[in-house]
């Protein structure tokens, strides 16, 4: 199998994380920003570590249209694309009690969690599953934890979650050659949380390497939800 990888997000925090312990295990690496400088920043830190970065793709998962562009370049530029990780994302407002949760934060989460990975994921599909590869979804448990829970953000992942579940299985039942599954790091700093540290987080460079050896791993995960560090109480 080509080892191409997209990793949206991958200027920074897991996503960046996941490109370079990927890149570091011979996968050559497209990275999906928002940010011309961030995106040319992180390809310089992962070059120096002698990376195969072939280049980033702008992508605003809240704009359609920069949807429909991100996939018509990675389609032209990159056909030998094989596994996308769908790890950008927006916290919302964490906090918040679910009560006081404004609409306007839940629809603008939903927008990029849910709608912009699924158009994304739709629009990547016919090359995916040209190349017989892997959709990886970054995500949390839909499960409600009385440890964190922030309204907004959950309710989008739950969503994505029943998104990767419904695709799994129907693409088993219609004989489509594509791998898709969710992957929950578990609690990491970064800032997405506001960089938060407390017992059990762990840093990038940990939840990356272990990201990228599950990926190595040579199993199929189709439709599965993989804890690669499970919240435990404090």
């Amino acid at each position: 199998m080509n080892k191409t990888v997209f990793v949206t997000g991958a200027n920074k925090g897991i996503g960046f994380g996941i490109a370079k312990y990927l890149g570091l295990s011979g996968w050559k690496v497209i990275l999906g920003a928002r940010d011309e400088k961030r995106a040319n920043d992180a390809i310089a830190e992962l070059k120096a570590l002698n990376i195969n970065v072939a280049g980033w793709v702008k992508v605003e998962l809240a704009d359609l249209d920069s949807i429909k562009s991100a996939a018509d370049e990675l389609n032209a530029k990159y056909p030998e694309l094989s596994l996308l990780v769908n790890n950008a994302g927006i916290p919302g407002n964490m906090a918040h009690k679910s009560w006081e949760t404004e609409i306007k934060d839940i629809k603008e989460t939903l927008d990029v969690n849910y709608i912009g990975t699924f158009a994304l994921t739709k629009a990547l599909l016919p090359l995916i599953q040209k190349n017989r590869g892997r959709i990886a979804n970054v995500t949390v448990p839909s499960e409600v934890s009385p440890y964190w829970h922030p309204l907004a953000y959950v309710a989008s992942k739950a969503s994505q979650n029943a998104m990767t579940g419904i695709m799994a299985m129907e693409f088993q039942q219609n004989n489509i050659p594509v791998e898709i599954f969710t992957v929950h790091p578990g609690p990491t700093t970064t800032d997405l949380n506001g960089n938060m540290s407390l017992p059990g987080f762990h840093n990038i460079d940990t939840v990356g390497e272990k990201f990228a050896e599950l990926i190595n791993d040579g199993n199929n995960h189709q439709g599965e939800f993989i804890e690669l560090y499970p919240i435990v109480e404090e």
